[in-house]
């Protein structure tokens, strides 16, 4: 299937609009709160693949029929009262299974915000690439509830509400050559979730750290200058994150997420130096290399570079509106 990319934000006025609560899949919703609802429900579409955050302001009750043959996978990202689903109290950050073709519902008994990730099956195998429970479908064709950690759960949670507002205030950054950066990212936020609650697996073998190395400095060379997601090395190398994590830190000292921003950050340094200002913006190309803080990607760069990513493209800070620096 072609690439079909989409970003879309709007505000709700009346229960009725969460009828699309999750992007492609109906939802039948009840209002159990009294007062006039009130919310947003953005989506981000990349082919059959949708990220779905929704925020509302009464009590909602929440069914769906068993005609959706896709997985859906939720995180609770707020709550005023007590959110159950089937037989699940949900905690803050806390991530919720619906298999393909499974009936849910579920009971907000408050003001609640939540994320909703609907895809193919068949996908969990490159998008959760290096971690063996989770790329194996067979994970994931069970209704399940994971509990989130504290701290982590709360990272992975504002991470993905980040991705989410960036992606719609930049909806033109989200091309064909980054959605499988970005459609990685949004899914890491969820495994995140899921692998905190998940005992440790075995340690394994190590292969040798350099051998290895080598052989994801060479899938870097053939990626050119898109950016790659860690998950994405781990598929495509057949390595888990443990062990992919273990060689960097044994070659180089850093992990392989911290190799790959700087990876990015030298990509976009030189894409900026190689071009004329009002051709393109610090943005555009952040966005276009993963990045989707500015505020932060301007600390690394500056941090790395000694100048001002603004300053690379020849362009003074003051006429960056609105950008960091």
């Amino acid at each position: 299937m072609g690439q079909f990319l989409l970003v879309d934000s709007r505000k709700l006025d009346g229960f009725e609009g969460l009828h699309q609560a999750v992007h492609g899949s109906h939802v039948d919703v009840m209002q159990l709160g009294r007062g006039r609802l009130r919310g947003t429900l953005s989506h981000v579409g990349i082919g059959d693949f949708s990220l779905s955050i929704g925020t509302f302001n009464v009590g909602m009750r929440t069914q769906r029929v068993s005609s959706d043959d896709k997985l859906i996978i939720g995180m609770l990202l707020a709550a005023e009262e007590r959110v159950a689903h089937w037989s699940f109290d949900m905690q803050l950050n806390d991530v919720l299974v619906i298999p393909p073709l499974l009936e849910h519902d579920g009971v907000f008994h408050g003001p609640s915000a939540y994320a909703a990730m609907r895809f193919d099956l068949d996908e969990v195998t490159s998008l959760f690439g290096g971690e063996a429970r989770l790329s194996d479908p067979d994970t994931w064709r069970s209704r399940g509830h994971f509990r989130a950690n504290l701290e982590s759960g709360a990272i992975a949670a504002r991470r993905l509400a980040r991705i989410m507002s960036h992606l719609r205030s930049h909806k033109h950054g989200l091309t064909p050559s980054t959605a499988d950066f970005w459609k990685r990212s949004i899914a890491e936020c969820m495994a995140a979730n899921v692998m905190s609650s998940l005992p440790p697996d075995d340690i394994g073998w190590l292969p040798s750290a350099r051998r290895l190395i080598r052989r994801v400095e060479e899938y870097l060379d053939e990626a050119g200058t898109r950016p790659v997601h860690v998950s994405e090395i781990c598929d495509a190398l057949g390595v888990s994150r443990r062990t992919l994590h273990r060689a960097f830190q044994e070659v180089f000292g850093i992990g392989p997420v911290t190799f790959l921003r700087h990876k990015r950050l030298c990509v976009t340094h030189s894409i900026l130096r190689a071009s004329a200002p009002g051709t393109t913006t610090v943005a555009t190309v952040a966005m276009q290399q993963g990045f989707f803080e500015l505020g932060r990607f301007s600390h690394y760069y500056q941090a790395m570079f000694g100048e001002y990513p603004s300053q690379t493209l020849g362009v003074a800070p003051r006429q960056l509106a609105g950008l960091p620096h």
